[in-house]
């Protein structure tokens, strides 16, 4: 085959691999910006505070290598692991401060309007 045969394939199999780059790119903004999200990672919560509306449900990830809990007056996650989550909805206007039972520096707020 000559240069010319395989350029259709080349350029369509780079198309492809673009959109599914972006596509992966973009996916990974948006969980970032999740506004109900809160990663635990180098041994804070991120972000320390966050605001939400009443009925929102609020997910953890621990993205360290250690494990860590969840812990509030309304709630008590287990031991999460690397990638684990726990999720918590928030029925009920006020602020909630959370800890991690296992690193009781690490210390966080969610404000339920």
């Amino acid at each position: 085959m000559t240069a010319k045969r395989y350029r259709p394939w080349m350029l369509a199999a780079a198309g492809v691999a673009l959109l599914g780059w972006s596509g992966f790119g973009a996916l990974s903004a948006a969980q970032a910006a999740d506004p109900a999200r809160i990663v635990v990672k180098d041994f804070m919560f991120q972000p320390m505070s966050l605001t939400v509306k009443a009925g929102s449900t609020v997910t953890w990830t621990n993205m360290d290598e250690e494990p860590h809990t969840v812990v509030s007056s309304l709630f008590r996650s287990s031991a999460l692991d690397t990638k684990d989550s726990f999720s918590f909805k928030f029925e009920k206007a006020g602020t909630f401060t959370f800890v991690c039972s296992i690193h009781p520096q690490m210390v966080g707020t969610i404000v339920v309007q």
